[in-house]
């Protein structure tokens, strides 16, 4: 049995931007996982089951090198769609294709069930990838992995940046700037999936990251949950109604993002934190002009608790939900500020940047 896994995520900076070209985001990736194994199907039926739906388990069969499903209604899709998009591009190295089983067991979710915003689709994607790649004997790297799961992702969310993809594949802290977009789909109709996979795509930075010393990120859970994909949908239906406001949103995002990078760079957390407090303000605004809620009263509280602090915070992600990011120093008070968090309905999340280590 092959076992492959891959980290969650949460957007530091840069939100709502990175949707666009040339406007970098800030994530970083968390040390909770999804955790896909493959093994040969012992029957010729294939099985792909997840503990998260136990109930809905896939049965599948081969019919040449077609992966054939008997049941329509299933919420596996971002697991379908990495199967498909890998598969298709080992056909077309030769690969013989075979039968198996498809175990996923994910931390991502609450105990009860609930979405903490972490990304879990993309790291449900980039595991399978992974997995399908390392059952069929193809030498990995970050590279393909992204760029498979970034298309396998995308022909099912049909928007989003895949910043949550490179996250998850290569872990730690990232400055990211997403493809263009139109320049892939026209790409994916006219070329093999290798002949694309292996292209330079037009936009696309990924850029690994070092932490200050002494810096460190806490995370606080409003324990909603949101729907980046509905938010994303409605926004990208409002910017055109005010063209000047939405660019000049931009213009101010990639500004603060940069100079949140440059923080990095020189070791100065002050400068970090100053640039999330401006993040935090540049979305507010474009919240208010588009009538979105990005920051709900819980997370507004999250927000200013940690303020009283010392500490810079901001939400994270789509935001009407899920949770605050936070950066301190060995200033904060991290014990008080968690105790007030708690007093409030916002529990802290006791999860890790996960670095991972670099294959070429």
């Amino acid at each position: 049995m092959i076992t492959e896994k891959a980290p969650g995520k949460l957007y530091i900076a840069g939100e709502y931007a990175v949707l666009e070209q040339d406007c970098p985001a800030l994530l970083v990736a968390v040390n909770q996982f999804v955790r896909v194994s493959i093994s040969k199907s012992k029957t010729g039926t294939g099985l792909i089951h997840s503990k998260q739906y136990s109930q809905d388990s896939i049965h599948w069969i081969r019919q040449g090198s077609r992966m054939v499903i008997d049941n329509r209604d299933n919420p596996f899709e971002y697991i379908l769609s990495a199967i498909s998009f890998t598969e298709r591009y080992c056909l077309e190295q030769n690969i013989k294709m075979n039968v198996y089983d498809l175990h996923v067991n994910s931390d991502l979710d609450s105990a009860d069930g609930k979405k903490y915003g972490l990304g879990s689709s993309a790291a449900i994607t980039v595991a399978t990838v992974k997995a399908i790649l390392r059952f069929y004997g193809v030498k990995l790297n970050n590279e393909l992995v992204y760029k498979l799961s970034a298309i396998s992702h995308y022909s099912v969310q049909g928007n989003g940046s895949a910043g949550d993809i490179a996250a998850s594949v290569y872990g730690g802290w990232l400055a990211y700037q997403t493809f263009d977009k139109k320049w892939l789909k026209n790409e994916l109709a006219h070329k093999s999936l290798s002949k694309v996979v292996k292209e330079a795509w037009p936009g696309l930075k990924i850029e690994l990251l070092t932490p200050p010393e002494g810096m460190k990120l806490m995370i606080g859970w409003s324990q909603k949950p949101a729907s980046t994909s509905r938010l994303v949908d409605e926004t990208n239906a409002k910017k055109m109604d005010a063209p000047a406001e939405y660019k000049k949103f931009l213009q101010a995002s990639r500004e603060c993002v940069l100079k949140m990078v440059q923080g990095f760079e020189e070791n100065n957390i002050d400068l970090i934190k100053q640039q999330i407090r401006v993040n935090r303000a540049i979305l507010q605004h474009f919240a208010h002009v588009n009538h979105i809620a990005i920051e709900i009263p819980r997370l507004t509280k999250l927000i200013n608790i940690a303020e009283k602090y010392g500490s810079a915070a901001k939400t994270s992600g789509a935001g009407n939900g899920d949770c605050g990011i936070v950066i301190t120093d060995k200033s904060s008070d991290v014990d008080a500020l968690e105790n007030e968090w708690r007093k409030n309905g916002i529990l802290p999340l006791n999860f890790h940047v996960h670095n991972i280590i670099l294959s070429h």
